[in-house]
């Protein structure tokens, strides 16, 4: 039977005659608990993190009382808060897993959870309430002493996560994270150690998140998880079910530890035993720790297996390799594999080996992965969505890999983002979601985004504004409502830029590829008004952060440059660096302001790594992998010219269709201008638009890169003057030059040729014919 545990805290109440509200006050009065002697570790891991956010607050200590004001538990033993509860909370309660109800009775609160973790989610759901951020240690997002926060009579809440297992996974630690731990936060003699102080911080942050889910870091650069005593420990304080990534099954960081407990070559077709024995013995120490465990088998280090060359090999192998990981689990954790959480990754040629008809078992859950570029190469089908075990996502915010990394600024665009895991989740991809989130830092933004969907995925389309209302809101508990507006245009402007070409990917250089000419930074194919326009883009984001800045008060100053200063001007740096060195290349300017623009990068990543009178020394690197598009740009002097403008009769953004037919097209602020529209199956955009002259004209329509969600076609129909319609596909294959192009510019491209019956009035017609037809722009051409 579960026990319910209750928290009994006092503060200096306000009462009224007509109400019977609960008010928070400063004040001298001391805030008392009681905790049972026998809660769960997670539970009262929250409870301390509420301590500490009410003293923040509310300068109010919590000690130990028998008069109860706030009662806090895990349903259970205590009929008499139980009976006090709204007649459907308990329904509720026993309906849904890391659930909790809060609701105030009589000027007294009550937080009760359905289990461990949704009483721990409830306490920190009144930490949000008091106002205190979840990056109020991770971004310095400085705690506001209040007045008073008051719970009207009546208050009720009830929340329980709309995806099963929520988190994050470290990954190309080497720069940032890794030096950070073990040199400054955590020093220790072990170089490369992330060890328990580091993860009690992130664990506290996924806790704030209401996550449940983590995969360490796997790089050799850092020791692995399990290696650093206290890590185990740590994790199960906070309640957090520890994974592993797609290269490392059972929990076991190959990369890391073959080289230590492993014994041969890790080739489970001919070193069968050995490769057993080594994920065993991590089996048997996890087995009353709560983990979830990745079946499968790849390479060392994200590679495909050794020992089976053909896919039909792979196939055969990992049919063997599954049994034999299950009959683990059942005789060493439990015989129940139902109640075992187990997750098999269908990652790069893995995908081809499952498409060849592997047979996975039902109850285990397939976790679908993007492209590495934010795009989802796969959705669940109607016979995947009735599989026990469900699907999940594994999705990118940083890389690193072909055609090149991101792995400094976290750039990716919030809708693109949004758009994706919205439609993974309506396609039943609702059991596990994992975002690659590099070192965690700069990508605070998309992290709370992604789990913010994770726990509620309404959340954004319940908001009038949808997603720009949830940065707003974002940018307004971090920096104040007086700041938010001129914020969000700023932010919108900084993800819209790097939608049309990342920072990282300035140098139009490519990383992993064998010829020497993606080695060198070379021009971009833009023309002089485009360069000098995006310069001007990025300088007046970055004269209104620098106006800005002087605006916000000292105690935020650590969270505006992190948050906000430090990725936009490096941003509009990064282009300036390579944008001017591409215009004295040709003459159009000299090489003094690319020259600075490095400088100031450098300046910046120092400024960085001081802040907190050293607590980030290490955690920010401005050049991961020593890349080209990182140095200072050679001072050259080509000959020719930058390419001419081409001509166009008009070009239309998605939303500047003149009608529709079907259903209404969806616009989240994506896009080259932000007017990209996604157009259901069957959905018919109109653009009208005049000619002087019966002629041949060219269209070309730019899409998003995406993959298609149901079957292998992506598709749209186009017509003029409702002639007959050219069919048109623009899905890519693998990793094919063309997919290479479309993920470093965000956009597919499709010329179609008409010959005009008439000169005046012409309508263009688009009709998408797949689901997953995302229209960016249309241009037309005169064909000479």
């Amino acid at each position: 039977m579960q026990r319910i545990y209750t928290f009994i805290l006092f503060f200096l109440f306000s009462y009224s005659t007509c109400r019977a509200d609960v008010i928070f006050r400063a004040g001298s009065h001391t805030a008392v608990a009681l905790l049972d002697r026998q809660i769960d570790p997670v539970v009262e891991t929250a409870f301390h993190i509420l301590e500490h956010d009410f003293q923040a607050v509310f300068d109010a200590s919590l000690k130990k009382s028998e008069a109860a004001k706030i009662h806090i538990g895990t349903i259970g033993q205590l009929q008499d808060a139980q009976l006090k509860l709204r007649s459907d909370a308990m329904a509720y309660l026993k309906a849904h897993q890391e659930a909790f109800v809060m609701q105030v009775i009589e000027n007294e609160l009550y937080i009760i959870g359905s289990d461990k973790r949704g009483t721990a989610y409830g306490m920190m759901e009144l930490s949000r309430l008091i106002g205190v951020s979840p990056w109020e240690w991770w971004a310095d997002a400085k705690i506001e002493r209040r007045k008073s926060v008051r719970l009207a009579s009546g208050f009720y809440r009830a929340k329980h996560p709309s995806v099963k297992y929520r988190g994050i996974f470290l990954n190309d630690e080497d720069w940032g994270l890794t030096p950070w731990s073990y040199l400054t936060h955590e020093p220790s003699p072990v170089k490369g150690q992330i060890g328990p102080k580091t993860h009690a911080r992130i664990f506290e942050l996924l806790l704030r998140f209401r996550a449940n889910s983590f995969w360490p870091a796997m790089h050799d650069c850092s020791v692995a998880f399990y290696l650093t005593p206290g890590n185990r420990e740590m994790a199960d304080k906070y309640g957090i079910l520890v994974g592993s990534s797609h290269c490392e099954p059972m929990v076991r960081n190959t990369n890391a530890e073959w080289k230590i407990a492993g014994k041969g070559t890790y080739d489970y077709v001919n070193n069968r035993q050995q490769v057993l024995q080594f994920w065993e013995e991590r089996v048997h120490e996890l087995a009353k720790s709560d983990n979830i465990y990745t079946l499968g088998i790849r390479g060392v280090h994200d590679s495909k297996m050794l020992g089976a060359h053909t896919l039909q090999e792979q196939k055969e192998a990992l049919t063997d390799v599954l049994a034999d990981q299950r009959e683990m689990i059942s005789r060493l954790v439990n015989p129940d594999l139902r109640v075992v959480p187990q997750v098999f990754i269908p990652y790069k040629e893995v995908l081809d080996v499952y498409q060849m008809g592997l047979q996975v078992p039902d109850d285990v859950t397939l976790l679908w992965c993007d492209d590495n570029y934010g795009y989802i190469q796969h959705f669940p089908d109607e016979k995947e969505r009735l599989r026990a075990g469900g699907n999940g996502i594994y999705y990118h915010i940083s890389y690193w890999g072909r055609p090149h990394d991101y792995l400094w600024l976290a750039s990716s665009h919030p809708a693109q983002l949004y758009t994706q895991m919205k439609t993974a989740y309506d396609k039943g991809a609702k059991d596990m979601w994992i975002l690659n989130v590099g070192d965690i830092k700069p990508a605070e933004y998309l992290t709370e985004l992604f789990l913010d969907m994770a726990w509620d995925i309404d959340e954004i389309e319940n908001n009038r504004a949808g997603l720009d209302r949830h940065l707003r809101n974002w940018l307004a508990r971090e920096f104040g409502e007086r700041h938010a507006r001129d914020l969000l245009m700023v932010m919108q402007e900084y993800y819209r830029l790097a939608y049309i070409r990342k920072p990282e990917f300035m140098g139009n250089t490519r990383t992993e590829e064998q010829d020497p000419k993606y080695k060198v930074v070379q021009d971009l194919p833009w023309t002089l008004t485009q360069i000098y326009e995006r310069l001007a883009d990025y300088g007046r984001i970055s004269d209104r952060v620098k106006m800005m800045g002087k605006h916000i008060p000292m105690e935020k100053q650590d969270a505006w440059f992190q948050l906000i200063a430090y990725p936009v001007i490096c941003a509009a740096e990064m282009n300036n660096k390579h944008l001017y060195a591409q215009l004295a290349r040709h003459g159009c300017e000299d090489y003094t302001r690319s020259v600075a623009a490095h400088q100031h990068l450098v300046d910046l990543t120092d400024s960085y790594n001081a802040l907190g009178n050293g607590k980030w020394r290490h955690i920010m690197h401005a050049k991961p992998r020593n890349l080209a598009v990182f140095q200072p740009v050679d001072t050259l002097l080509v000959a020719q010219e930058l390419p001419a403008a081409k001509g166009a009769i008009g070009i239309w953004n998605g939303i500047d269709y003149a009608e529709f037919s079907g259903e209404k097209p969806l616009a989240h602020g994506l896009g080259y201008e932000r007017g990209a529209i996604t157009l259901p199956k069957g959905t018919k955009v109109d653009y009208v638009f005049q000619v002087k002259k019966q002629d041949t004209i060219s269209v070309e329509l730019a899409l998003a890169p995406n993959h298609p969600i149901e079957g292998k076609t992506l598709r749209y129909a186009i017509a003029v003057n409702d002639g007959e319609a050219e069919i048109v596909s623009f899905e890519t294959e693998g990793r094919s030059e063309e997919w290479k192009e479309n993920v470093l510019n965000n956009r597919a491209t499709r010329r179609t040729r008409f010959t005009l019956n008439r000169k005046g009035q012409t309508k263009i017609s688009v009709t998408a014919l797949d689901e997953g037809v995302l229209l960016d722009q249309l241009m037309v051409y005169e064909v000479q």
